[in-house]
């Protein structure tokens, strides 16, 4: 058995330099290629972690984006109701205004026109009162022919 102990000594002394070996040249560059992936890994993450965050900010900018865009269609919408509220009224106003001007020209196109007919009518009576009495007085005077005039100076006014 003596010749095992020095085999299982070899053993142990290879098994030793096996390890040294591994530790010293194969061992970093695996621990360093498994910290270099941990690292991507976990940047990775981080990155995946921080666009999740900028996806929901970018969400709720456009979710209050378009909540400003339909406040302010809302709010065009109801000025220009207002407006054309406003132009219905001044239209109506303008029509109002424009109605009594044409009326109160039309009253007063009719009471020139009434005077007009009043002196006209008067200057045809005077003249018919003229007229008639020079009539009258032409003739002789007579009871039944001043009637008779008086009667067609009645029937002529």
């Amino acid at each position: 058995m003596q010749a095992s102990i020095p085999s299982i000594v070899g053993q142990m002394i290879v098994f030793a330099i096996f390890v040294w070996f591994t530790m010293k040249f194969v061992w970093p560059p695996i621990t360093k290629a498994l910290d270099e992936r941990q690292k991507r890994i976990a940047d990775g993450l981080a990155a995946a972690e921080k666009g999740q965050k900028a996806l929901l900010e970018a969400s709720k900018s456009g979710d209050e984006t378009l909540k400003s865009a339909r406040t302010q269609a809302q709010d065009i919408v109801a000025a220009a109701n207002k407006q054309a509220t406003q132009m219905v009224e001044q239209a109506r106003a303008d029509a109002e205004a424009e109605k009594a001007r044409i009326v109160a020209a039309g009253h007063a196109e009719v009471v020139r026109e009434l005077t007009q007919a009043k002196d006209s009518l008067r200057k045809q009576v005077g003249e018919l009162a003229i007229a008639g009495a020079s009539k009258i007085l032409k003739r002789e005077i007579n009871a039944g022919a001043h009637a008779e005039l008086l009667t067609d100076l009645a029937a002529k006014v």
